[in-house]
């Protein structure tokens, strides 16, 4: 199975605040990887470091076999790695097809521009319906698939989510699931931070577990599911 993103003992830090503390962990193209934690654990710190919005302060991020890890976020993405942060960061005072129109902004052809953007009205049809309203009007799950919509329009081979299921409703949650699931069918390769750890390693191949900043536990989804200390702390089992 070929490797495509990896971090190598990565040491990442918000000021004197050791936020990931020598963090290893494998992406293999195609699969969806989940990450697994508490809050304040490093989940979201891990797709910010790869993604350049922070810097590691040392260790190594190879993409494709490439270092990474001095690389501005702009750059990242022109790469092929697509984020979507948690809390959406739509921009709510632009309409929908301008939001998404600007995750295209590396695509050069008006043409390629189009297309793709009628490969989201297939995956997200109700954007479609709202293409002239302002993204800050849309509800929460709405505002959820303009976000992907968004970092899709870039044709990302990795795609970084945080917390897409953060605020929504248990049906809403579903849909966006079975979204993430078509996504990773159709060749983009998925790396997941997600609060509701049940569904994320019910989608997931592998999943990572991590506390305090460092992985305590890596394994096939099925396994983690099945382990007694992740079922307890993460899944709610007495």
């Amino acid at each position: 199975m070929t490797t495509l993103l990896e971090l190598e003992n990565v040491h990442t830090y918000y000021g004197h605040i050791h936020a990931l503390k020598g963090v290893s962990l494998k992406v293999n193209q195609g699969e969806i990887v989940t990450l697994v934690g508490s809050n304040g654990a490093g989940k979201s710190t891990s797709l910010r470091t790869i993604s350049g919005i922070v810097r590691a302060r040392s260790g190594r991020i190879i993409f494709e076999g490439r270092d990474i890890s001095t690389m501005r976020p702009h750059d990242v993405s022109a790469l092929g790695i697509g984020h979507v942060p948690e809390g959406r960061r739509i921009f709510p005072l632009l309409t929908v097809r301008e939001n998404i129109e600007i995750g295209a902004w590396n695509v050069t052809s008006r043409a390629d521009i189009s297309d793709r953007m009628e490969q989201m009205f297939v995956l997200f049809p109700r954007l479609k319906e709202r293409l002239a309203q302002k993204g800050g009007t849309l509800s929460g799950g709405e505002q959820q698939m303009l976000a992907i919509a968004r970092a899709l329009m870039s044709a990302p081979r990795v795609l970084l989510l945080d917390e897409p299921s953060m605020g929504l409703a248990p049906v809403l949650v579903e849909g966006i699931f079975d979204i993430i699931q078509r996504i990773n069918s159709e060749g983009t390769t998925v790396l997941l931070v997600e609060q509701n750890a049940l569904m994320a390693l019910e989608v997931a191949h592998r999943g990572y577990v991590l506390q305090t900043g460092s992985i305590a536990l890596s394994d096939s989804a099925k396994a983690l599911m099945n382990n007694e200390m992740v079922r307890k702390v993460y899944l709610g089992e007495n």
